[in-house]
């Protein structure tokens, strides 16, 4: 009986949006008026493209946002390195920018179709890949069953399965097993996340760890970096970033606070999404404070209160300003975000409660003394005023954390070789295809070939 509910919810989601296409139009459109898409790239969402499908093996890799997209540029980077090439999809337009930011105009990047048949099929049809790679936790039934009906091998990587994710499967086990039996791999992130994925029907299931912990080191343009410096001098400083609605109010909150104790603080707010950031700078400048925004170039003065960081892929200028950085999802969100980054630049990390995306990191962090968790507004002030005024504390969180964070690489090397036996054999065929002499081609079919660049355009 379960089993024919699962085909029947199935056949009706496919109906539903085949029923529903005709009309997406109109709400991309929407959201392109918001900045959310790309006015002229909407077409990608219905999955045309007008960028040719290179010759030779591809793999479609798949990451929803900038977290993710950072998690998975190295692997990017070592597939094109030998040979075989790389298109990725994402769903935002900052993460679009960001991929382009981070590896370069060369990456052949489109923006992930519509989850309905019409455009996954038509997308399909266009790259034809030979492995479908998706990063987190992107499960997409359309897709998955297009992929499936093609025989095209699909892995998860850096598999999560949140509490509310897990226990809303559980109510639909019959839906779960028939969506995860297509998965050729997980890869996930951690024991928990492996066992969450076995229980609702995914074989196999490996532990990875995260990818996010063997990401490179943030970059940062030197001369901005000494410039805002010097800008600074001696001024203390903290800030909150990948913040959420809700948390740029109690971040300007803990400002009044503490600026009573340290009239001369500059507080740094990065929002999680910088389109929301002329309605943060309105709530800023109506509690009193002087903004001094990024993006508009604006300097950062003795009189500025608030840096807002409302700019892309500038997260390694922001953290090696602040000595203190709360990760925000964490207060007025749930789930989390990403604190690792904050950890491998030398920031004392603090967080709200609600981490259960990132539990591990955040255990391991607190149980080194390299992150503190925040119970509300009052508890941030508080904690912060503390940190302040002790830097040897600072100092210590911020070796605890990079220890941690090396502790916790290989996850990069774990994560290629669960992929082998699907990449193998396009490694092989990459070598034969490029014609290379026969030692450079051995090289290239043991993987030994460095890292290297694309040679199509960004479309």
């Amino acid at each position: 009986m379960s089993e024919v509910w699962a085909r029947t919810a199935l056949q009706t989601y496919r109906w539903l949006g085949a029923a529903l296409f005709p009309f997406m139009g109109t709400y991309v459109a929407i959201r392109a008026s918001r900045g959310k898409e790309e006015h002229g790239r909407r077409r990608e969402r219905y999955g045309r493209s007008s960028v040719a499908r290179p010759d030779g093996p591809l793999i479609w890799i798949h990451a929803a946002s900038i977290g993710e997209t950072g998690a998975v540029a190295a692997l990017i980077q070592r597939l094109r390195g030998i040979g075989i090439e790389v298109v990725l999809t994402t769903g935002t337009v900052t993460s679009a920018n960001f991929a382009r930011e981070r590896l370069g105009p060369d990456l052949l990047h489109q923006y992930v179709p519509l989850d309905i048949k019409p455009a996954v099929s038509r997308f399909l049809n266009h790259w034809r890949p030979d492995l479908a790679v998706f990063a987190e936790s992107e499960i997409w039934p359309m897709t998955i069953l297009e992929l499936g009906a093609r025989r095209i091998p699909q892995v998860l990587i850096n598999g999560r399965m949140s509490d509310r994710s897990f226990k809303r499967w559980q109510k639909r086990m019959a839906l779960a097993e028939s969506l995860f039996e297509n998965l050729s791999h997980v890869a996930a992130q951690t024991e928990l996340d492996g066992e969450r994925f076995r229980a609702l029907g995914a074989r196999p299931v490996t532990v990875t760890g995260n990818l996010k912990a063997d990401v490179p080191v943030p970059p940062v343009d030197e001369d901005e970096l000494q410039r805002f410096s010097k800008a600074l001098g001696e001024r203390p400083c903290w800030a909150a970033v990948s913040t959420h609605d809700g948390e740029e109010l109690v971040a300007a909150r803990v400002h009044k606070a503490l600026q009573r104790y340290r009239p001369d603080l500059l507080t740094i707010i990065v929002p999680r999404h910088p389109d929301r950031a002329p309605a943060i700078r309105k709530m800023l400048e109506e509690r009193g404070l002087t903004v001094s925004s990024r993006s508009a170039g604006e300097p950062v003065t003795p009189q500025t209160d608030v840096f807002l960081g409302d700019s892309i892929g500038e997260m390694g200028l922001y953290l090696r300003l602040a000595g203190i950085a709360f990760v925000g999802k964490s207060l007025s969100g749930e789930g989390g975000q990403n604190p690792l980054e904050a950890a491998m630049l030398g920031a004392a990390v603090l967080s709200g409660p609600n981490v259960s995306n990132f539990a591990e990191a955040y255990e391991r962090l607190t149980e080194a003394r390299a992150a503190r968790i925040v119970s509300d507004e009052a508890s941030l002030a508080k904690t912060l005023h503390h940190l302040l005024s002790q830097p040897k504390v600072c100092e210590a969180m911020a070796r605890a954390g990079a220890r941690v964070v090396s502790e916790m690489g290989g996850a990069l090397d774990r994560t290629w070789a669960a992929l082998d036996p699907y990449i193998h054999p396009l490694r092989v065929e990459a070598a034969l295809r490029s014609g290379a002499p026969e030692g450079e081609r051995e090289d290239q079919v043991n993987g030994s070939s460095q890292p290297g660049r694309g040679s199509f355009g960004w479309k």
